[in-house]
């Protein structure tokens, strides 16, 4: 019994033994376990406090992407409707320049018309004075011719005012042309309108066929010549030459049409010269846009 008694003790006091270190070890083990927890609790909020600030972050550029959007729409429908402003205006001044020209077109024909019915005038008065003369051999012919010479002249003047009228009139066509390289760099694909500077260049080459069968010495033909070559050098500042070839070489191979040739006793023979420009060559961009239309000299 004595035995029994002590052995309970001693199982007794084992137990007790084995209950205080089994709680020290889960003190132990408990401790670091509570310590992550709280560190992890810590971290969880951080991490709530930053997923909030992004989610307002979030939102702000979400409407900043709706006034961006909201403001390239309404960008873009400015413009449309510049475009289309633009388109309108530019079709506008193209119609506009178009019924000037007509208009120019028409006004010109006319001055050419009176410009060609003066030479004819002319012509036919030199041979009914040629005529009178030749009716009248027994009078003083020294007289006479003088007051020939005073007719010619006075026709050649009066030729050179009305080609100086014609020279301001072609002038403000060189306006219009520039108006039209204006519209043009406006709509690069647009494609140039020649008819009006191919007038001009025609009318320039009228006028320089005549003033080369006057007298030098011409009241107001300095003045005429100058202006042609202001006209001119407008047209080229528009891009468009009118080559010289009055007086040049002919050879074979040259890019013109020759309407006639003409025998001629004072040219070495088989020398062939450029004697007339009936059609001038114009060239736009130095590209041809009109072949020249020629009467040749051919020496025998």
């Amino acid at each position: 019994m004595k035995r029994q008694i002590t052995f309970a003790i001693i199982l007794f006091s084992s137990l007790g033994a084995f209950a205080q270190v089994t709680q020290e070890d889960l003190e132990k083990e408990i401790k670091p376990l509570t310590q992550k927890v709280t560190s992890l609790q810590a971290e969880n909020s951080k991490l709530k406090s930053e997923i909030g600030t992004l989610n307002s972050k979030l939102s702000n550029a979400y409407k900043s992407i709706d006034s961006l959007r909201s403001q390239t729409q309404e960008n873009s429908n400015a413009i449309s409707q510049t475009a289309n402003e633009l388109g309108i205006k530019i079709k506008e001044t193209g119609d506009k320049n178009e019924g000037k020209i007509t208009e120019v077109q028409d006004s010109l024909s006319k001055n050419s018309l009176y410009g060609i019915i003066g030479v004819l005038s002319a012509i036919l008065l030199s041979g009914l004075l040629y005529w009178l003369l030749s009716r009248r051999q027994q009078t003083d012919k020294t007289d006479f011719i003088d007051q020939l010479s005073k007719t010619k002249s006075s026709i050649e003047e009066s030729l050179v005012k009305e080609f100086g009228k014609q020279t301001e009139l072609m002038d403000s066509q060189l306006h219009l042309i520039e108006q039209q390289k204006t519209t043009l760099q406006a709509t690069p694909n647009a494609e140039p309108d020649h008819s009006l500077a191919l007038k001009v260049a025609s009318e320039i080459n009228l006028i320089e066929r005549n003033i080369n069968l006057m007298d030098s010495k011409t009241k107001g033909l300095k003045q005429l010549q100058a202006s042609v070559g202001k006209l001119k050098d407008n047209l080229s500042a528009n891009g468009y030459e009118m080559p010289e070839l009055l007086g040049k070489q002919f050879h074979q191979g040259m890019k013109v049409i020759v309407t006639s040739s003409i025998p001629d006793e004072n040219l070495e023979k088989g020398s062939e010269i450029i004697s007339k420009i009936l059609i001038p060559q114009v060239n736009y961009n130095d590209k041809m846009i009109q072949t020249a239309q020629i009467e040749v000299s051919v020496g025998y």
